[in-house]
């Protein structure tokens, strides 16, 4: 029995430990995640209601379609329910964009040196080939990506924030960007994190300018919904037209749809998640400072931090009932951002593991 040849090197993604597991393995009954960028102040009351409701529902298929979470979006953003298209998270999107416009060898996709890591799995997955480009003090190059732009190009990845490192690139220079990427390539730009910065959102005007940009969000963040596994993306309608061919008919369950109404409804929720996040940061940040690490200032939910033998210092983090992420970047771990009382916990133990 023979598999594709891009299948057999490919790993597959690893999400941050699990809770339960690392109990197990060390007997610990306390344990504290800052491993996969969670909201830590889990679910919103609003949304958590609405699983609840839709739960008496389970025992049938969700709306295919999507029509009220679609119809919710649209208002949100006040764009088209037509360029809506949902996802089993936003990485479904990414996969499916991917399967879209990539279909053979010899199509190239780029993205940078350091951003997420689904981005290089969906390429090998499908056979096609990575272009990566060197990194801008560990954020995008915008330059070396246009740069690296060729004939057999059919998608470029951003993420912005970026994920893992948290940086950030202006509008300005993204419009820029879009401006010169020959139309017939595909330009995503993944806004998992875009809640929390302070912008007026001037993405979702760009696509009325350029048909060939898509935009991913997500409800796993800010709106708390990560273990529902629901996002979505903005685009033309004839790309929302090109996904929907392909997704599977339903992929985003009825409670996570009812869940995902709510919690875009639930205003006061996504303020207290984002000044949450915002304090976390600047505790987190403050506390490096105190220990004398270096780190990379963050727009997202988490930051990495340099330390001396990331492996080694995990691994006692581990032993004491913290579970952080290690990341593609030598010397560093991606921390994120918890409770306070969390984030204060997690900062007294790595100043003893040091």
């Amino acid at each position: 029995m023979s598999v594709c040849e891009s299948i057999l090197s490919l790993s597959p993604y690893q999400g941050g430990k699990p809770i339960s597991e690392l109990q197990r393995e060390l007997g610990l009954e306390r344990v504290i995640k800052l491993a996969s960028n969670e909201n830590p102040l889990g679910v919103g009351l609003k949304a958590l209601e609405a699983m609840k409701n839709a739960a008496s529902e389970a025992g049938r298929y969700p709306d295919g379609n999507g029509f009220k979470l679609k119809q919710a979006i649209s208002e949100h953003l006040s764009v088209s329910a037509e360029s809506v298209t949902l996802g089993n998270g936003s990485n479904d999107i990414l996969e499916l964009v991917a399967r879209a416009y990539v279909c053979n060898a010899s199509h190239e996709v780029i993205f940078s040196r350091y951003a997420f890591v689904v981005y290089p799995l969906v390429t090998q997955a499908l056979g096609a080939t990575a272009v990566v480009t060197p990194d801008n003090e560990f954020g995008h190059d915008l330059d070396a990506m246009l740069a690296s732009i060729t004939d057999n190009t059919k998608l470029v990845f951003i993420a912005n924030p970026n994920n893992p490192t948290g940086t950030l690139l202006s509008d300005s220079a993204i419009y820029a960007f879009l401006s010169k990427v020959p139309s017939s390539v595909i330009v995503v730009l993944d806004q998992a994190y875009v809640e929390y910065l302070d912008t007026s959102d001037r993405t979702i005007e760009w696509l009325n300018e350029f048909d060939n940009l898509l935009i991913t969000r997500t409800f796993s963040k800010a709106y708390g919904l990560a273990g529902l596994r629901v996002g979505y993306s903005i685009s033309s309608a004839k790309i929302a037209d090109y996904l929907n061919r392909i997704r599977q008919p339903f992929n985003v369950n009825n409670i996570a749809q009812s869940a995902a109404i709510a919690a875009l409804a639930d205003k006061e929720f996504l303020v207290r998640s984002v000044t949450a996040n915002t304090n976390g940061l600047s505790q987190l940040s403050q506390g490096f400072d105190r220990l004398g690490l270096s780190y990379i200032p963050s727009s997202a939910n988490f930051v990495s931090v340099k330390v001396t033998d990331a492996g080694v210092i995990y691994q006692k983090l581990l032993e004491k009932g913290f579970i952080v992420r290690l990341v593609e970047i030598k010397d560093y771990l991606r921390v994120s951002v918890g409770t306070k009382n969390e984030n204060e916990e997690f900062l007294d133990a790595l100043k003893l593991v040091l």
